[in-house]
């Protein structure tokens, strides 16, 4: 009997932290890489009264990380601290995943994210009941 390999999430919503510049700079310990990625996010995120984000700002072990750090966008993440509070890796894992408003107002934006909870929910629906 051939078992189903279930896609292990990298994140609560979806994205990929592995492709994450900060997370890929805390990997390596790049802070050329660091300072490139406060630069890009302070140039493609900025907002009147937003504090820029330094190279100290960005290290990352990823969202599924209990310890520090998170980057701090993520550690206040509503879906992150949800999913946290469930005690679930992904969203996909949840219950409420097709009424919860967290998570479908966050795929609006990210909808390569929705892709990635709708498969890991169909994967391990397939193996147990969600």
């Amino acid at each position: 009997m051939r078992q189903n390999k279930i896609t292990k999430p990298t994140s609560r919503c979806g994205l990929n932290c592995d492709d994450c510049p900060a997370h890929i700079a805390t990997m390596k310990n790049d802070d050329l890489l660091r300072q490139k990625t406060a630069d890009v996010w302070n140039t493609k995120y900025n907002a009147a009264g937003r504090i820029p984000v330094t190279k100290e700002d960005i290290n990352c072990l990823g969202c599924l990380s209990l310890t520090d750090p998170v980057y701090k966008h993520c550690k206040e993440c509503g879906v992150r601290i949800c999913a946290i509070e469930k005690g679930i890796k992904n969203c996909g894992e949840c219950a409420e995943y097709n009424t919860c408003p967290k998570i479908s107002s966050l795929h609006k934006y990210i909808p390569e994210g929705k892709k990635v909870c709708d498969k890991y929910r169909k994967e391990i629906s397939s193996t147990s009941d969600v």
